[in-house]
């Protein structure tokens, strides 16, 4: 616990107060930024700065330059406040006084030093480095000796450190507990989008960046929605190439991580699974140039890597809504984008899951890599993630996908018709297919042999 002193201690609403230590330390470390407070000349500054906590000094960041670095050059330091607060929801009360919010803040005073020696700010920048995300300290170039002389970073011990918070709902009065407005809390918290690299980049995502960007995961809280998909047959709610369309149905953020929700790489001897990112969006628009590609697609086939751009766009969007899991496709033996291929319809509650909008080059048709493929995905389904059926939907008039549903050991269950529109306006009949738990494993055992006999880059 840390020591209330009459710098820390409230004068009103002291339910809300604490000083233990570890809900304090929990506060800084799930904050990006801070401000920090000081005086110069007379006059108050606040600035906003990135901060990291190491055991129990707090560490912020800044420019060898600014007014708070030159001020703290001396001996005696420069006094602060620095406060954190995360915003964890909006209250609606029935009356306008009652609004509110739901909040957990951190009021830290002291005197901050600058760190001076080159060791020592090296590891700070590593922590900083690393806070952003675990394992980038090793994935990126250090500082030289001149970044490091024009950085700057203060120290200061957390000794005088305070926590407010607010948690629940609506605290209305009694005499407004009848009055006929809505009223609750609107949950709020910060969610990382997809991941936009820098023009030239080619490496791949890496992994640290794939499970903690705080991608929202949605509980389907109803029967799962239809979107049929397999091969070169995605659902129609992937949009028209190049409107940047979003896929259509319920969002909005879900509970919990969960695995069913990450696209962890598969690899194979044949093809390689990987997440999808926007970095892939040109090679797929080459690999996939063939009109035959999007012959039974839902929009047509991309004219220009813009409208590849689009149509990656639209599945990281729904990446990001907790509605699909989206994968490229790479050649093993080449390592070129030559396709993409996703799970939907993810429900967890149920263990059920579908694999869909995929589509693949046309050079690639008939390989073993759709095999393998669909073998790894049926592997992380079933195996991995304890799935009991996994189903697969596609055009009625789309042959060639009902016969590679079907080598797969897949069930048809029947047809839903009049499912949903084509593009040119017509109706269309889906085909629906499944596999169980149950059938999976002379499923799987089917598949390795027809894989065993295609050398990599065959027919499978």
């Amino acid at each position: 616990m840390y020591a209330p002193t009459a710098r820390t201690t409230a004068n009103r609403s002291r339910d809300r107060m604490s000083y233990d230590r570890a809900t304090a330390h929990a506060v800084l470390d799930e904050a990006y930024h801070c401000v920090l407070g000081f005086v110069v000349d007379g006059e108050p500054r606040l600035l906003p700065t990135l901060h990291v906590r190491v055991g129990d000094t707090l560490y912020l960041h800044g420019s060898t330059g600014s007014r708070p670095l030159l001020a703290a050059r001396g001996d005696a330091g420069l006094p602060v406040c620095v406060t954190v607060t995360l915003l964890d929801g909006l209250v609606f009360g029935r009356s306008q006084f009652h609004h509110s919010a739901n909040y957990r803040s951190v009021v830290a005073h002291g005197t901050a030093h600058l760190v001076t020696g080159e060791d020592d700010k090296r590891t700070v920048l590593t922590a900083l480095v690393e806070k952003a995300a675990a394992g980038r300290a090793a994935d990126s170039r250090p500082p030289s000796r001149r970044e490091l002389a024009e950085t700057a970073v203060l120290a200061l011990p957390l000794r005088e450190v305070s926590v407010r918070t607010r948690t629940g709902g609506v605290r209305d009065e009694p005499a407004d507990l009848d009055l006929p407005y809505w009223a609750g809390v609107v949950p709020l918290r910060q969610v990382a989008g997809p991941p936009e690299p820098d023009a030239g980049v080619t490496a791949p995502l890496p992994a640290y960046l794939l499970s903690g960007t705080g991608v929202p995961v949605r509980e389907p809280a109803g029967p799962a929605r239809p979107d049929p998909a397999h091969v070169t047959d995605p659902p129609d709610t992937a949009g028209p190439a190049g409107s940047g369309a979003q896929a259509a149905g319920p969002s909005g953020p879900g509970t919990a991580a969960s695995p069913w929700y990450e696209p962890v790489p598969l690899h194979g001897a044949h093809v390689l699974l990987e997440p999808l990112t926007p970095a892939h969006a040109d090679d797929l628009f080459t690999a996939t140039a063939e009109p035959e590609v999007w012959a039974h697609l839902s929009h047509p086939t991309p004219t220009d890597p813009a409208a590849m751009r689009a149509v990656v766009g639209t599945a990281l969007d729904a990446r990001r809504r907790g509605e699909r899991v989206p994968w490229v496709q790479r050649c093993a033996r080449t390592g070129a984008a030559i396709g993409s291929t996703s799970y939907y319809d993810l429900d967890p509650a149920r263990r059920c899951v579908a694999i869909g909008y995929t589509w693949l080059g046309r050079p690639w048709w008939g390989s073993a890599v759709n095999t393998e493929a669909k073998l790894l995905l049926l592997g992380r389904a079933f195996d991995g993630l304890g799935a009991v059926r996994v189903v697969w939907q596609t055009d009625i008039r789309n042959t060639r996908s009902q016969a590679a549903i079907a080598r797969l050991g897949a069930t048809r269950e029947g047809v839903l018709r009049m499912h949903r529109q084509r593009p040119d306006g017509s109706w269309r009949d889906t085909v629906q297919y499944a596999m169980t738990v149950d059938e999976w494993p002379n499923a799987q055992a089917r598949l390795r042999e027809r894989l065993r006999r295609a050398a990599p880059g065959e027919r499978g």
